[in-house]
């Protein structure tokens, strides 16, 4: 690990420790961009799935006009220490940002891992997608063309 990734760790453990004081505010992450700007986020917990600190994190970057991200991590509250990311924000991660570092493990053995290797046997969004043939736009919706059937006589 470098000391970046020390700096990262501390900046969402202090995020933790200053924000993370309720049940609707129990993680913080902080995620680093190529050019060294760190932006930080806390999850926002709801009994319908609130997004988590790192999806936060994320649009708190996006919102600065931050280009690519480089390495993020997540830190639990009351001393829980670094998170691994959830299977959705493993995904998230992954279909916005390929390369980006992930910072796991327990605090006294951090390593950094690509989020590719936290997916394994991954869904690649863009290689499922069918495509669609162009239909030109004339304004009026297509009429469903039913076996067996003719088409209805004009008034």
């Amino acid at each position: 690990m470098r000391d970046t990734d020390r700096a990262l760790v501390q900046a969402a453990t202090a995020v933790a420790k200053l924000r993370c004081r309720s049940d609707n505010h129990s993680v913080a992450a902080a995620v680093r961009t190529t050019d060294g700007r760190v932006f930080t986020g806390v999850n926002v917990y709801h009994f319908t799935g609130g997004p988590c600190a790192e999806v936060v994190a994320i649009g708190a970057a996006a919102t600065q006009g931050a280009g690519e991200l480089e390495t993020i991590v997540a830190v639990g509250d009351r001393g829980r220490g670094v998170i691994p990311p959830c299977g959705r924000c493993r995904q998230v991660l992954f279909d916005y940002f390929p390369s980006i570092r992930v910072i796991v493990g327990p605090m006294d053995a951090l390593r950094v891992v690509p989020v590719a290797d936290l997916l394994p046997e991954t869904y690649v969004w863009s290689d499922h997608q069918v495509e669609v043939p162009a239909v030109p736009r004339t304004g009026v919706w297509p009429m469903p063309v039913v076996p067996g059937s003719r088409q209805a006589a004009e008034d």
